[in-house]
């Protein structure tokens, strides 16, 4: 077991922990590394980074307030490269899936987007064929209202027809003219 400080390399210490790894450690050996944590994204680093080159990562403590130790167990080659490969195949699984959901997403907006223009399109045609209707109805209504008036119109007609007639007095018997008078001479005209 070797125990190695990496405290004095902050943040960028990976590099150097996996040179002490392949070299500082005999295979089935276990070393220590002391490193500053920071903002904490480098302890999760530090066990991806472990993981990667396919030793195991045996323990991951917290040393003190600052600092962290992680402990790791070197592998033989053999084992390295199984790992290797299967964390290759675990990417490239991932990756291909990840592919296959964006390619989904995309043919499921697609029918997403095609389905909004059909339902689009249908609603424009029922609002059409509701203005169409509604046109229609008030045409029609406007038609019955037009008859009902020339109707109406025609009744007020007959009406004051029929009370022209009774108002107006029976027609006269024509009077039989009598013969005019014969003019007589009077006296009176002659003495003139």
């Amino acid at each position: 077991m070797k125990r190695y400080d990496l405290r004095h390399l902050h943040d960028d210490f990976y590099d150097r922990m996996v040179e002490l790894i392949d070299k500082g450690l005999k295979v089935g050996e276990v070393g220590i590394f002391l490193f500053e944590v920071g903002d904490f994204s480098s302890i999760q680093k530090s066990a991806d980074v472990i993981k990667e080159t396919g030793h195991d990562l045996m323990n991951s403590l917290k040393f003190n307030e600052v600092d962290w130790t992680i402990v790791v167990k070197k592998v033989d080659e053999k084992v390295r490269k199984e790992r290797a490969e299967k964390i290759a195949a675990a990417k490239a699984a991932a990756e291909k899936a990840a592919k296959e959901a964006e390619e989904a997403a995309a043919l499921k907006a697609a029918e997403e987007a095609k389905a909004k223009e059909e339902a689009g399109k249908a609603a424009a045609e029922a609002a059409a064929k509701e203005v169409a209707e509604a046109e229609k109805k008030a045409a029609e209504e406007e038609a019955k209202a037009k008859a009902e008036a020339e109707k109406a119109a025609k009744e007020e007609a007959a009406a004051k027809e029929a009370a022209a007639k009774k108002a107006k007095p029976a027609p006269k018997k024509p009077v039989a003219k009598k013969p005019a008078a014969k003019k007589t001479t009077s006296s009176k005209s002659k003495a003139k």
